[in-house]
């Protein structure tokens, strides 16, 4: 059915406007009236050619579901009925992926069924924690309260993903912008000085004779190369979905000079801030840690919850298996184990979370001041070495005369 964009005012005052899929303007018209909305404004959209690639169906953005979770939560608080507040977000949502995914939910609300149970259709936009949250809340009769949670944890989340992006956005284009240099020197340049440097007939300097090689083995076999490349890239990925793969590369990278440190912080950060979440809004803390484990980001930090779980279910207290995994900085611990004592875990859990993110913007900063000059070394010795190589026989030929 063809789409139509449309405005309106409200009876009460106010102005609304969004899309509807019709058979024609009159049906339109007729149902925006049916929902008490007078309309002023109604156009036909053009049709759209759009191709949606398997990886990404069913994919909704962290923006999105964070602005469709606050705007829930307060239409809900205001008093509005959940089918008409579900119908008007999904009116007002531009990415229609998005759109149909909130129409399912309405229909099938209106249809009978919990919130939670039509949420968890959809995996691939709303995780376990989510709808755990939602089943607590239906179950507490304080949806709004949660979903503004949830909200706040989604966008904090974001903020923290984002951050380690711009951390490794730099040294990575230095990284690119190196590897892409020394092959069109090597694969363009080096070969002209190379049928130069021929006609010469004098022995070339050792550095030059290096880089005259190196060029024709990148000659010869750069897409075979690339190809083993690709091929290890592939072979690397597939390790990584295994668990023993995961739980071994994890490690390793935990380990790792600068970068471990901060992957560290990020996945305490997580753990802190999902946790507090679900213990405030009331998720049983054995179902809390199964849900914080997957969403820790790091498997050896989601062993040690798992084990954690585990001796937590056979009567000991949350912290002390934590302090036995050996993964957990004493600070957390500690303030935990205070937590458990005062029965404020939450608030305690939120403090970590608040510290570690903050330890993660200093880790950012400290890590882009000393990558910054160290990568700019890096480049400079590559490409320098390679013209300064290629130039050394042209200055020795120059010191004969």
């Amino acid at each position: 059915m063809p789409k139509y964009a449309w405005e309106g005012r409200l009876p009460q005052g106010g102005f609304r406007k969004g899309e509807l899929e019709g058979p024609n303007e009159t049906a339109v018209r007729a149902y925006l009236r049916q929902q008490q909305i007078i309309p002023t404004k109604i156009v036909k959209k053009a049709t759209e050619i759009k191709i949606t690639l398997p990886f990404m169906k069913g994919r909704v953005k962290k923006r999105s579901l964070a602005i469709f979770t606050r705007q829930l939560a307060t239409m809900i608080d205001a008093g509005l009925p959940l089918v008409q507040s579900l119908e008007i977000l999904a009116q007002q949502e531009e990415d229609e992926t998005f759109q149909e995914i909130i129409r399912t939910i309405k229909n099938e609300v209106e249809a009978g069924a919990t919130l939670a149970a039509a949420l968890q259709k959809h995996p691939r936009c709303f995780d376990n924690m989510y709808v755990n949250l939602v089943v607590a809340a239906e179950e507490a009769g304080t949806l709004d309260v949660i979903l503004s949670r949830l909200a706040t944890h989604i966008e904090k989340m974001e903020e923290l993903k984002k951050k380690i992006k711009s951390a490794m956005v730099y040294p990575i284009m230095i990284l690119a912008v190196a590897i892409g240099v020394t092959i069109v020197l090597m694969v363009f340049v080096v070969p002209v000085f190379e049928k130069l440097f021929a006609g010469m007939g004098s022995t070339l300097p050792l550095p030059t004779r290096i880089v005259v090689a190196i060029s024709n083995i990148f000659k010869s076999y750069l897409l075979i190369v690339i190809g083993i490349v690709v091929v290890a890239a592939i072979v690397l990925r597939k390790y990584y979905k295994t668990e023993k793969g995961r739980l071994r590369v994890d490690g390793f990278l935990l380990k790792l000079p600068i970068f471990g440190e901060l992957i560290r912080k990020v996945a305490i950060a997580r753990f802190a801030r999902t946790l507090g979440t679900l213990v405030t809004s009331g998720v049983p803390i054995l179902e809390s840690l199964n849900i914080v484990a997957g969403a820790s980001g790091n498997k050896v930090v989601e062993e040690a919850i798992l084990k954690g779980r585990v001796s937590i279910s056979e009567g000991q207290t949350i912290s002390e298996p934590l302090i036995e995994s050996g993964v957990f900085p004493m600070m957390v611990t500690q303030m935990i184990a205070v937590g458990e004592t005062t029965g404020s875990l939450e608030l305690m859990l939120n403090k970590v979370a608040d510290f570690y993110e903050a330890e993660v913007d200093v880790a950012v900063a400290t890590l882009s001041s000393m990558l910054e000059p160290v990568l700019m070394i890096f480049l400079g010795v590559i490409v320098g070495g390679l013209v300064i190589s290629m130039y050394l026989p042209i200055f020795k030929m120059a010191s004969a005369f």
